[in-house]
């Protein structure tokens, strides 16, 4: 099964795609329904156990959802993570 980092570091590398293009859905305790999106131009890094953006270091188990130009690429229930 494949993970966010994977698909994440799959759009970064090949296929000739751009992180720019995607979406990533994230689970955030708080936020209106309890989760975000963020766009994949504001990730800096992808490390090992999280992406990396300006703001945050986001834990890729909270990764429910990445859409890349409108298309689910990958996606998982939302997970309870408290």
């Amino acid at each position: 099964m494949e993970t966010p980092r994977d698909v994440l570091n799959e759009l970064k590398w090949r296929y000739q795609r751009s992180l720019d293009k995607a979406k990533i859905y994230y689970v955030h305790r708080g936020a209106p329904g309890d989760f975000r999106v963020m766009n994949g131009s504001e990730i800096e890094e992808l490390n090992r156990s999280f992406i990396k953006t300006e703001e945050a270091q986001i834990p890729y188990h909270r990764v429910f959802k990445i859409e890349y130009e409108g298309e689910i690429i990958f996606e998982r229930e939302k997970m309870d993570d408290s």
